[in-house]
């Protein structure tokens, strides 16, 4: 029988009058064509069942269905004796993708980029996808301000119905930004207003901050941050009026105008809230309120003023509440109002607290943090107390926290913690360099999350020189429910002094002890301890006076039995990245009277942490230390103090600073006084990268009280710093410049820390 053709391209899809066939009943239907697609696949896309009736709508409904699948670049449909016939020509599957040229990225970013838009091993190919591949391409390499890039395309046809693609990718040079022009201002000059802005001409540090690269986010950003600046000033009607960018035609260099107009400067006429009274008075509300009458108007004010009030709702569970500041403008007077109209909500409570990020840390370590329970009231202060005390945990290198309203509700929230898990497990490094000595290694092994439970196990293994050490110590912070700490060590510690800066001894003394720590608060506890040890003593012919009288009194070797009771408080608003907070320490350690010696030594510690800016801290630091001996005997010299060195005052050889024997080597002393004073601030181009932070430095500190006064040995120096969370571990690197050393000091200008994480 002579076949019919029933339907063929796509254009004759939409003419009806273009085919005409006898309508039929379908007997049978064979599909032909295919070589990878399985004929299943077909039939179920296929809207044509055998014992249907087919005609030229139905045909045309069945060859749009094939199309669309993307599987096949040509189908048509025959009919033989009653059965349909359904003829295919499948689409080519990608054999292979190739990428040549790239240097500015990983080829396996860029094929997950490709992957995204359909473009992978294995897929079936379009050329639409091709394109957007293209596109997609370019973006990247514009994204990095590379737009000189270009690309040449090629698709081969392989064997089985395949194609193998190749890319080709001449990057070009990265275009930089010649001149920023600024046009309309005259509050500011220019130049203020260009420093404010991450993008710039190319300076000296371009090549690592890339603020020469032009950056359409970043562009928006900066026209934010000139918009704040002029608000936050008073200039209400400030507008950007336009924003041109244009490129060279040889794609190297590109020129931005901005065009602003200030307005006139406001000052704010009259300030009023209204709301219910019976869940905030005003007057508490207008006790949040920065913003006064005859004040330049400022938005940051403004929207502090608004978020206190709504922190304040917070306090008494009401998480939905919405505070506005609607403006009343006089534009003759060049005058605004503003009237605070507070809305509580409905008073909500936490369904439920979902913890992600977490693949180590178990969710009860995270959970015993939190003081916002599921099913009590909201409480904004008890959502942030939970953050900084799973901040504090130092197992995350993020820990992100948000409130979602639940759908439905009006009077139910959730709580979502994200974290983002650290390694736990440090292998730390210490070391300095002299031109005497050279370099001095010091090193232990801790897990400060033992198996995930937040327990935490420390060994230090070190066989240096001066300092061998054996010791495990094990701490677990939630002994009890309630929070309870008990921990304990053992140790065992030989001290050769001849390769410091410490008068020469020798010692070996083996111990341990246990502890306890039992909270007051959320962010203040006491610790309580109780230790045993016994040293043994060994002196040279060089040693000190001092130790020789103390071994002719005590002989070589001491018992101690050790008493402690300790204090910390902590108030940081991160200890991963802090800007704010105090930290205060107190210790005392008493020897017990059954002990050989008699003494007890107290010290003290207090940190401030205070934001000067956004991203300028100030850190200053307070310690102080006494040692005392009671029933008419001696503190014991290797319980001396001493200072100089990283932790006290950089630039001098750690230990040096103090008394010193007869051969210019340090005694320590029974007094001890240190201050820092540290501006903290981010990597020029890195404020956003909260693994690196510099800072500039004073220190100041002394030993005293073998003979000596505090103002016979003080000692200041100066210098810069750099703390870089690395993958290796935080690395901190130090340059210190001694501003009053004497000829007998014993300096040490660079010195540095590094941890290596496993």
């Amino acid at each position: 029988m002579k076949l019919k053709n029933l339907a063929g391209l796509i254009p004759l899809l939409y003419a009806t009058s273009a085919i005409a066939i006898e309508p039929f009943v379908v007997k049978d239907i064979r599909v032909e064509g295919i070589q990878r697609t399985e004929p299943g696949t077909v039939f179920s896309y296929l809207p044509v069942k055998v014992g249907d009736k087919l005609d030229d709508e139905h045909a045309a409904a069945a060859i749009r269905a094939l199309f669309a699948t993307g599987f096949f670049k040509d189908v048509r449909l025959e009919m033989q004796q009653g059965v349909l016939i359904v003829l295919v020509r499948e689409r080519p599957s990608i054999a292979s993708i190739e990428i040549n040229g790239v240097k500015d990225f990983p080829k396996d970013t860029l094929r997950d980029n490709l992957k995204s838009v359909g473009l992978a091993d294995g897929r079936i190919f379009d050329k639409s996808a091709l394109d957007k591949a293209e596109q997609e391409l370019k973006r990247q390499y514009v994204a990095r301000g590379k737009y000189g890039v270009k690309f040449s395309t090629t698709v081969t046809e392989l064997e089985r119905n395949r194609v193998a693609i190749i890319f080709n990718v001449v990057e070009g040079e990265t275009s930089k930004i010649r001149q920023i022009n600024i046009i309309g201002n005259q509050t500011f000059n220019e130049k203020k207003l260009k420093d404010l802005m991450q993008l710039g001409t190319p300076n000296w540090i371009s090549w690592f901050t890339k603020n020469d690269q032009y950056s359409k986010q970043k562009l928006s950003a900066d026209l934010e941050t000139l918009r704040s600046l002029y608000l936050d000033a008073g200039y209400l009607e400030f507008s950007i009026d336009s924003t041109q960018v244009s490129i060279t035609p040889d794609k190297e260099h590109i020129y931005i105008t901005i065009n602003i107009s200030e307005g006139a400067k406001y000052t704010v006429s009259d300030v009023k809230v209204s709301g219910p009274e019976n869940i905030l008075p005003h007057v508490e509300t207008r006790k949040l309120i920065k913003v006064q009458a005859g004040d330049v108007f400022s938005r940051k004010e403004l929207t502090d003023s608004t978020k206190k009030i709504g922190d304040r709702l917070g306090e008494d569970g009401y998480a939905f509440a919405n505070v506005n500041a609607v403006p009343d403008i006089d534009k003759e007077k060049h005058q605004v109002g503003f009237t605070y109209v507070v809305d509580p909500g409905s008073r909500a409570y936490v369904r439920h607290i979902d913890i992600t990020g977490n693949t180590k840390t178990r969710d009860l370590v995270i959970r015993r943090e939190f003081r916002q329970m599921e099913g009590a009231w909201y409480s904004a202060s008890k959502i942030k107390t939970s953050k900084q005390k799973v901040d504090r945990l130092d197992f995350f290198s993020e820990v992100n926290i948000e409130t979602l309203p639940v759908p439905g509700t009006n009077d139910q929230l959730d709580v979502s913690l994200a974290v983002k898990e650290k390694s736990t497990g440090d292998f730390s490094v210490g070391a300095g360099i002299s031109s005497n000595v050279g370099v001095v290694f010091t090193g232990s092994v801790t897990q400060r999350n033992l198996f995930g439970t937040g327990n935490n196990l420390s060994t230090q293994i070190n066989t240096s020189k001066i300092n061998q050490v054996y010791s495990v110590s094990y701490t677990n912070p939630y002994f009890t429910d309630n929070g309870v700490s008990q921990g304990f060590d053992v140790y065992k510690r030989n001290v050769n002094s001849t390769y410091t800066a410490i008068s020469p001894y020798l010692s070996s003394t083996i111990g341990g002890g246990v502890r306890f720590g039992v909270p007051i608060s959320d962010f203040e506890n006491t610790h309580y301890g109780l230790s045993a040890e016994k040293t043994q003593l060994t002196l040279t012919d060089t040693s000190s006076l001092q130790m020789k009288d103390y071994v002719r009194i005590f002989g070589p070797s001491t018992s101690n039995l050790v008493s402690s009771v300790g204090w910390s408080q902590d108030s940081r608003d991160s200890a991963i990245y802090t800007t704010a907070g105090t930290v205060q320490r107190a210790f005392v350690e008493v020897a017990l009277p059954v002990s050989n010696q008699r003494f007890y030594k107290l010290t003290y510690q207090q940190q401030w942490f205070y934001p000067i800016s956004q991203n300028v801290t100030l850190m200053l630091n307070g310690e102080a230390g006494g040692a005392e001996g009671y029933g008419g005997l001696p503190v014991p010299f290797f319980k001396n103090f001493y200072a100089g060195g990283p932790g006290s005052v950089r630039g001098f050889k750690p230990f040096s600073i103090g008394p010193r024997d007869l051969n210019n080597n340090s005694l320590g002393g029974t007094r001890r006084i240190v201050g820092n004073a540290e501006l903290l601030f981010p990597m020029p181009g890195m404020n956003k990268d909260r693994s690196v932070r510099l800072s500039a430095f004073v220190d100041v500190g002394t030993v005293f009280g073998l003979g000596l006064t505090a103002s016979d040995s003080l000692r200041y120096s100066t210098g810069v710093a750099v703390t870089w969370v690395s993958p290796v571990g935080p690395l901190k690197i130090s340059v210190g410049v001694p501003l009053n050393k004497q000829p007998s000091d014993k300096l040490q200008i660079f010195q540095f820390t590094l941890g290596s994480l496993f």
